[in-house]
C-alpha cells in the first residue's frame, strides 16, 4: 500500500499534533497557541503581529495542498489534518496583547467553540469539498473570534 507524501503528512498534522488521540483539533490548537507564546517572548508586539498574520497566509496555502494531499489516502476532511485549527488559532491571536492571558485562554475557547459548534456559516463551508474547504471553515471560526476579542477589547 502507497503511503501519503511525508511532508503533506508533516504539515497537514500539524507538526503531529493531529495523531493525538483525544481530540486532534485541540491539540492542533494548543500547539498553536504554543508556539504563538514563544514567539510572544521572542518578538516585540508589532512584529508577532506581522509573523503570526504571515503563518496564517502561508499555512493556509501550505495546509490547502497538505489536506488535498492527504484526503485521498486518509479520506474527506481527515480528523489527523489539524493545520486549519491552527491557522484558524492565529486568527485571534493577532489581536491578543500578549501580557493579557485571559485574552489567550479566551481567544481558545471561543475558537474551539466555533470550530465544534460551526454557527453561523461555518457548518456551510464544512461541507464543501477540497483542501481549500478544509482550511477556510476554520479561517471563518477565527474571523468570529477575532471579532469577539476585539469587540471585547474595544467595550471595556
Amino acid at each position: 500500500m502507497e503511503r501519503p507524501p511525508l511532508l503533506a503528512v508533516i504539515i497537514g498534522t500539524g507538526f503531529g499534533s493531529g495523531f493525538w488521540p483525544w481530540g486532534p483539533g485541540t491539540a492542533g490548537a494548543f500547539l498553536a497557541t504554543i508556539l504563538w507564546l514563544a514567539m510572544a517572548v521572542t518578538f516585540s508586539p508589532t512584529t508577532l503581529f506581522f509573523i503570526t498574520f504571515a503563518l496564517i497566509v502561508l499555512f493556509t496555502a501550505f495546509g490547502t495542498w497538505a489536506a488535498n494531499e492527504l484526503e485521498p489516502f486518509w479520506g474527506e476532511d481527515p480528523k489527523r489534518v489539524v493545520i486549519d485549527e491552527m491557522i484558524g488559532m492565529w486568527m485571534p491571536l493577532l489581536a491578543v496583547p500578549v501580557q493579557n492571558g485571559w485574552y489567550i485562554v479566551a481567544s481558545f475557547v471561543l475558537f474551539r467553540f466555533f470550530d465544534i459548534m460551526k454557527p453561523l456559516g461555518i457548518r456551510t463551508l464544512d461541507r464543501r469539498h477540497g483542501g481549500f474547504w478544509v482550511m477556510a471553515d476554520d479561517l471563518l471560526a477565527g474571523v468570529y473570534s477575532l471579532i469577539i476579542i476585539l469587540f471585547t477589547q474595544w467595550a471595556i
